[in-house]
C-alpha cells in the first residue's frame, strides 16, 4: 500500500533506538535498495499504523490485485479494498498484489 503521510525531513524527526537481529537488518538493507533501510522501516510502520487506525481508508485498488485465493478468516480481518470487516470463520479472499503482498479481501470486493 502507498503511504499518504507527508514526508518529514530527517532533521525534524526524533532519534529512536531499536534493536534488530543482524539477519533482519541485512535483509532490510537488501530490500530497501537506494531508499535506505531506515526509510523502509518508517514506511512499513506508517502502513501498519494506517491499517490499524479506526476509520482508515484503504488505498488499494482492484487493479493492484494480481490473483486471489479463497480462504476462511480465523480472526476478524479488514478488507484491503473496501475497509469492511470480515468476521472470524467467514469466507474471504487472500489477494496477491502487484507488490507481492498477500492481503485480506471481502468475497464481494472484486
Amino acid at each position: 500500500m502507498i503511504r499518504t503521510i507527508p514526508k518529514t525531513t530527517t532533521t525534524e524527526m526524533e532519534v529512536t533506538s531499536i534493536r534488530l537481529e543482524r539477519e533482519l537488518k541485512e535483509s532490510l538493507k537488501q530490500l530497501s535498495g537506494n531508499q535506505g533501510y531506515q526509510a523502509l522501516i518508517r514506511d512499513v510502520l506508517w502502513n501498519y499504523v494506517q491499517q490499524k487506525s479506526p476509520g482508515s481508508q484503504p488505498s488499494l485498488t482492484p487493479q493492484e490485485i494480481r490473483a486471489s485465493i479463497a480462504a476462511t478468516s480465523q480472526r476478524e480481518e479488514r478488507c484491503a479494498l473496501t475497509g469492511k470487516f470480515i468476521p472470524p470463520q467467514q469466507p474471504m479472499l487472500l489477494g496477491l498484489t502487484t507488490q507481492g503482498d498477500l492481503l485480506p479481501l471481502s468475497p464481494d470486493s472484486l
